[in-house]
């Protein structure tokens, strides 16, 4: 099978490699890649948000399944038009991905289908906003109704912040605070059936101990020993399957990655968000503990035959991603510093722990064959290891961490330390 992956980050990279590994996939291309994934991949050069351009790369590849990565490329419908082109997809169509898409839409969507979620404000105007965080109070959850990398999300105590925050934004959803854990799960749908993946918890603040501003994401564990052994098939039942089943009954059947963001409050699991996507950085630590090859579930997807696919099966090891972001991150990052380590990583901390690029080039321009990796983005790298358990696994995250050199890098020490300690 000749499959492409359209992105440029850690989760992509963390698909390629899986994708690398499975016997089934002849040929790999990624467009348009970063420098990691050029050792796994062959890349290509796309503008990732125009659908003609990703079609017709992927008729001039052979490409028999088109796997696209990002949230952006999904809203702009890149999906469609590599279907209207007649070749295998994962991705929603962009008609469904409005779940991610506009949070206004989703609510609707989780109202129709008897979801539980977080009672919420759709605001407008200066006046509603006002209205809407009195009516809540603190702590005030303020969320950019469209696209924003992660990072449209303020939860703030300070009301001036989340008036802020909302200002900002051309339209706001205001939601109660949910207590609780957060936990990511992710499923794999054609549209009808509903496969589920294992869970994962992520940390998006930017500091030890869930400090600092919010991110795309400092790191990901999992499994996760805290969770009910029946999660997943509660989740399954009460959020993931009423979901496609409406999305369907109302002609914009969901088929790709259904990504449910929750939280297991005092009154049950809620639904936070959802995303139409592999998440990141937890799709780096669920990849790492899947067993079964991974090109005939995404294609048995994008065809509608994941109903005959049989039970995945996962690795009983645990996994953690530990990201190592650029200076100033989420602010402007800066960008442009030599990367080190790497080399030392794969020669020392293989098979066990290994690094995915994100925010990666080469700066004597793309390829592998020379040049030195130089960081251009936010978040650069996500270092992930397994082990037997959290623990194992964090400390062969760290140890691989610590040979990496970045300068004015930063990233948390305490990723899932609480789950390892209390496991």
């Amino acid at each position: 099978m000749n499959v492409l992956v359209i992105g440029s980050g850690a989760r992509e990279h963390a698909l390629c490699r899986s994708l690398s590994l499975d016997p089934a996939v002849t040929a790999l291309y990624c467009a348009p890649g970063n420098a990691g994934i050029a050792e796994v991949a062959e890349l290509h050069q796309v503008d990732a948000l125009d659908g003609k351009a990703v079609a017709a790369l992927a008729v001039e590849l052979g490409a028999e399944l088109v796997v696209v990565g990002p949230e952006a490329p999904l809203v702009a419908g890149v999906a469609d038009a590599v279907r209207e082109a007649g070749i295998p997809v994962f991705g929603p169509s962009k008609e469904a991905a409005e779940l991610e898409g506009s949070k206004a839409f989703a609510k609707d969507v989780m109202a129709a289908a008897g979801v539980p979620t977080a009672r919420s404000y759709v605001c407008t105007t200066a006046e509603e906003v006002a209205e809407a965080l009195d009516a809540f109070g603190a702590p005030y959850v303020v969320k950019d109704d469209g696209l924003a990398a992660g990072k449209g999300v303020v939860v703030t105590d300070d009301l001036e912040a989340a008036a802020a925050h909302a200002a900002g934004c051309e339209r706001v959803v205001i939601e109660e605070f949910l207590d609780g854990p957060e936990v990511s799960l992710f499923a794999i749908t054609d549209g009808e059936s509903v496969v589920p993946l294992q869970p994962a918890q992520d940390f998006k603040r930017a500091l030890d101990g869930d400090e600092g501003p919010n991110t795309g994401g400092m790191g990901a564990y999992s499994p996760l020993p805290w969770a009910d052994p029946e999660l997943v098939q509660e989740v399954l039942e009460t959020v993931l399957q009423p979901t496609v089943d409406e999305m369907h009954r109302r002609g914009t059947p969901f088929s790709g990655l259904l990504y449910a963001g929750l939280a297991i409050t005092s009154r049950g699991i809620r639904v936070i968000e959802f995303n139409a996507r592999f998440g990141d950085p937890e799709t780096q630590v669920v990849l790492a503990r899947l067993r079964t090859p991974l090109a005939g579930v995404l294609l048995a997807a994008a065809t509608g035959e994941l109903a005959d696919l049989p039970a995945l099966r996962w690795n009983d090891d645990a996994a953690v991603t530990v990201v190592i972001a650029s200076h100033n991150y989420p602010d402007t990052p800066r960008t442009g510093d030599p990367i080190t380590g790497l080399a030392e990583v794969a020669a020392e901390d293989a098979p066990h722990a290994y690094v995915l690029h994100a925010g990666t080039k080469y700066d004597g321009g793309e390829g592998g064959d020379g040049g030195t990796v130089v960081s251009a983005g936010g978040r650069v790298l996500s270092v992930t290891a397994t082990g037997a358990d959290l623990t194992e696994a964090r400390e062969r995250a760290y140890t691989a961490v610590a040979r990496i050199g970045l300068d004015g890098s930063q990233h948390r020490t305490d990723i899932a330390a609480k789950a390892a300690a209390e496991a």
